[in-house]
């Protein structure tokens, strides 16, 4: 939950409704918002495992072009930042398109993370045949460290280094992912579930301090394109003052969907594997690897590791790390205060270092788990609740 606008901002552009409207009368009563939030049991003792996970960050937006190398057309799709679950299906889409183009029907794809995997579907799903080829899968793959919340702009971009026609495509990939996600809603195993969000403040939000610092857009900020999915995002709904377990005295709850990212990709490789596809576990190491493969059309879906295969330097590690909880029973929602997040999933707790703004680990390309900075995230995490 490295965005806020998913958390909190959407109440800036849907509206916000009070908590004492949503009531109906005395005729509602029956109905509890607030049921199911319990304190998390956030203690040291009870982390599992702390993963870190870098994003592939692009200034101009994730890349999704063709490329011809030697007798190979390379179809790229990758540098999707925070937003590589997110905006999948959507990439899939627009990469699928442009592979199959000239009636191929033999495709490689590159990569099994969360664009591969998308990508083998869509492709396979299309009437192609599909080989996946990858050095890693599930649970070693990137995408399987991610946070698992709905978050399409997610230092997806850079206001000043984008085309013209980004922000549509962008739309256009966030709304086919969003759709295509309903429709694994309600599946075993719950691979996508709408779950609550409650973004803690305490301050009345709207409220900027007076020694507030003035915000000023800057050409070098992320792009912000929430408020063009506002017909698909839940509004926001602010509680009273003392109306929730919550310590900070304001809090807001909203609704997003979380991705149970163990079980999602479970998923997503058995209905490909079903549907006759293969995976081969290869490694590459330049572009010219691929020449060793037989399909004529590939698509190239290796994430932060296309830096170093396609030495492309316009991708920016961005370094998240995550302290994982055992999960909870009856706890299904997250939490954003100050720093930190969390966010409860099948598959675990999910407590995580955000910073104060989203320049929060960018460029650090440091993979190793701090253990200490885990502990010091879970305990505070403690002292969310009164």
């Amino acid at each position: 939950m490295d965005r806020r606008a998913f958390l909190g901002r959407a109440a800036g552009s849907a509206g916000i409704f009070s908590y004492a409207g949503l009531a109906m009368g005395a005729a509602h009563a029956a109905f509890d918002p607030l049921a199911g939030v319990e304190p998390v049991r956030a203690t040291p003792d009870r982390i599992f495992r702390t993963t870190v996970c870098l994003r592939p960050f692009r200034a101009a937006g994730p890349r999704i072009e063709a490329e011809q190398v030697g007798r190979k057309r390379v179809i790229h799709n990758y540098g999707h930042g925070g937003s590589g679950w997110s905006l999948s299906w959507g990439s899939a889409e627009r990469a699928v398109a442009l592979a199959l183009a000239d009636g191929v029907r033999d495709v490689a794809v590159i990569g099994a993370g969360a664009l591969g995997l998308t990508a083998a579907l869509t492709a396979q799903r299309a009437g192609a045949s599909v080989t996946i080829y990858a050095r890693e899968q599930f649970p070693f793959v990137r995408s399987a460290r991610a946070t698992g919340t709905w978050s399409p702009d997610s230092r997806v971009a850079m206001q000043g280094a984008v085309d013209p026609g980004f922000a549509d495509r962008w739309e256009g990939m966030a709304r086919a992912s969003f759709a295509y996600f309903q429709s694994l809603l309600g599946l075993a195993g719950d691979p996508v579930e709408w779950t609550d969000r409650y973004s803690l403040s305490d301050t009345p939000f709207g409220q900027r301090r007076a020694d507030a610092a003035p915000v000023v857009e800057r050409r070098d900020d992320f792009l912000h394109l929430e408020q063009r999915l506002s017909d698909i995002t839940p509004r926001s709904v602010d509680l009273p003052v003392g109306s929730h377990p919550f310590r900070p005295a304001f809090a807001r709850r909203n609704s997003s969907l979380t991705f149970n990212v163990a079980d999602l990709m479970h998923h997503l490789a058995s209905d490909f594997l079903i549907a006759g596809g293969r995976i081969v576990p290869m490694e590459f190491h330049a572009p010219g690897d691929l020449a060793a493969l037989k399909q004529k059309s590939i698509i190239n879906c290796t994430g932060y590791g296309a830096r170093a295969l396609w030495r492309d330097d316009s991708i920016v590690p961005v370094r998240g790390q995550i302290a994982w909880l055992i999960p909870q029973p009856g706890v299904t929602y997250g939490v954003y205060y100050g720093s930190l997040s969390m966010l409860a999933r099948r598959d675990g707790i999910v407590v995580q270092e955000v910073g104060q703004d989203e320049w929060f680990g960018y460029g650090d390309a440091n993979e190793q788990a701090d253990r200490a900075a885990a502990e010091a995230s879970v305990r505070q995490l403690a002292t969310f609740w009164a």
